[in-house]
């Protein structure tokens, strides 16, 4: 088997690397940032640095913080402009109007908290962020929140790979352990929100029968109504032939 490079070499590398990732995840949704995370704290795993997990944390949630700063500060720019811009049109188009109302509601209810819980729930950081900025949310407002999260987020996935670290002797193996939990973890909110949305529309379907059904009904319903009707014309008729017997 190929021998890993020294650990200095590892971790001049590696550190410098995890910070650009994370950086441009959080500019960027699309690299999975979880994922890297993840990934270093197995490889910290099995340095035999002590501080080598806690340098992995703080360059991960330092990352994490600035690359959000960036965003929102350029969404702030968009939100202020009166042309927009195209950092919040991005923003706008990877929300759907469901989530984002559902974001500014829990926002409203529980401000600062709202933040901390959308860095940990998978796809929930954008739309919570584009409720803030629709608020105009002050930018020192939303980096005191912001701060909390990207820490408890760090510890999390770090904490994923710490485990995955533990369970393999190798480190790439609990690389490919970690890195599975994570893509699990974030299809997870996506295959919910599928299985709801089917739940749904099959419910929808089941009460527009229900409401065929009922007007069916009803019309039958109102046939006998012109029955009854007629039998009532049929009874005056019969109380004028009595009027006319009776001089």
């Amino acid at each position: 088997m190929r021998e890993l490079p020294p650990e200095s070499t590892q971790q001049a590398v590696g550190y410098p690397s995890l910070f650009l990732l994370v950086a441009l995840g959080a500019l960027v949704p699309i690299v999975p940032t979880g994922a890297v995370v993840s990934s270093a704290a197995v490889v910290a795993f099995h340095q035999s640095s002590p501080p080598a997990l806690l340098f992995v944390f703080l360059v991960a949630a330092f990352a994490a913080f600035l690359g959000d700063l960036a965003l929102y500060w350029l969404g702030q720019r968009g939100v202020r402009s009166r042309n927009g811009s195209r950092w919040l049109a991005t923003l706008r188009g990877r929300v759907t109007p469901e989530r984002l109302a559902q974001a500014q509601a829990r926002l409203d209810t529980h401000q600062v908290s709202v933040l901390v819980l959308s860095r940990l729930v998978p796809a929930g950081r954008i739309p919570v962020m584009l409720a803030c900025l629709l608020a105009e949310m002050p930018l020192r407002r939303f980096a005191r929140g912001d701060l909390a999260a990207c820490l408890a987020w760090a510890a999390t996935y770090q904490l994923i790979g710490i485990l995955g670290g533990s369970l393999f002797p190798e480190p790439w193996q609990g690389v490919v352990a970690a890195v599975g939990l994570t893509v699990l973890i974030s299809a997870l909110p996506a295959l919910w929100r599928r299985v709801r949305g089917t739940s749904g529309r099959a419910a929808g379907s089941s009460g527009t029968s229900g409401t065929a059904g009922t007007s069916g009904t009803s019309g039958t319903s109102g046939t006998s109504g012109t029955s009854g009707t007629s039998g009532t014309s049929g009874t005056s008729g019969t109380s004028g032939d009595s009027g006319r017997e009776h001089p």
